[in-house]
């Protein structure tokens, strides 16, 4: 199993995010920093066993995300864990999302922060909501967080899924590919860390930005 960790200037706390991943207990894990302006890349590079990659310009989560499964599959991954760089996901987790995939009941995890928001704005709460709405009209499937970054892939379902998109809206994009592809999927409560660090973060999914998000769904759909 390989862990993916898109990046984006996060040289303050991705070595203790790396550290906490290795501590619960997993090792393969491959950095994509996407065309970071601070040290990023190198910190990551400079840790022991970790796979560092890196766009030379910012590209988006999404790019980042695909271009660290794409990385995994030519290392001959049977299971993908993504999550975030900033800490707001709890390594622990990983360990209850990927159990439906290794139970054989589905091939797409994703994690929910919406069955428990506890601790979780309430703008980004409403954020969800409204791009749980637009996926499910858009894409036809409804699922609780369509926004979140915290899933899990089968080798079946990363040789499936074929996106386009490149930065927020990519995660709603893998919403539509389990629908097409008919691709079994379990929803797991995650737990969500907000701190000051995360929520000051300005390239962050935040409502503005969720808005736009939610534009270039609508686009890519039209256009």
């Amino acid at each position: 199993m390989w862990i993916v960790l898109p990046a984006y200037n996060e040289s303050k706390i991705i070595k203790d995010v790396i550290k906490e991943i290795q501590d619960a207990g997993y090792q393969k894990i491959i950095l994509v920093d996407d065309g970071s302006t601070d040290d990023t890349y190198a910190v990551a590079r400079s840790l022991p066993g970790i796979i560092a990659l890196r766009h030379k310009i910012n590209r988006g989560k999404g790019a980042a995300t695909k271009t660290g499964i794409e990385a995994s599959k030519k290392l001959g991954c049977e299971l993908v864990v993504t999550l975030d760089s900033d800490g707001q996901h709890n390594p622990e987790d990983i360990a209850r999302l990927i159990q439906p995939i290794l139970n054989g009941k589905c091939d797409v995890a994703l994690g929910t922060r919406l069955k428990n928001p506890k601790g979780m704005p309430w703008y980004k709460i409403l954020a969800n909501h409204i791009g749980n709405a637009v996926t499910w009209y858009i894409y036809g499937l409804w699922v609780s967080d369509s926004q979140s970054g915290f899933r899990a892939y089968s080798r079946h379902a990363v040789e499936i899924i074929n996106t386009k998109t490149d930065r927020y809206e990519y995660d709603s994009e893998v919403i539509r590919e389990i629908y097409l592809h008919k691709l079994r999927y379990s929803e797991v409560p995650i737990e969500v860390r907000y701190t000051e660090y995360s929520m000051g973060k300005i390239q962050k999914q935040g409502f503005v930005n969720g808005l736009k998000t939610l534009y270039k769904i609508i686009w890519h759909m039209i256009s």
